[in-house]
């Protein structure tokens, strides 16, 4: 039988999932995104901001 601690134990370990913005909030979004799109502004580092991620600094 599987030992299902053991397996937890040595899964990789990941950072909770963060809750999702309001639908409200989703639109927004996306429209703010769309309209730095429209103007030529969204730059890697503005979608950063939006979407996160990890620093490989």
């Amino acid at each position: 039988m599987i030992d299902l601690e053991n397996l937890m134990k040595d899964a990789p370990q990941r950072e909770p999932d963060l809750p999702l913005p309001s639908l409200e909030d989703q639109k927004r979004i996306a429209a703010e995104l769309k309209a730095l799109e429209e103007k030529g502004e969204l730059t890697p580092e503005v979608l950063e901001k939006y979407f996160g991620g990890k620093s490989t600094h």
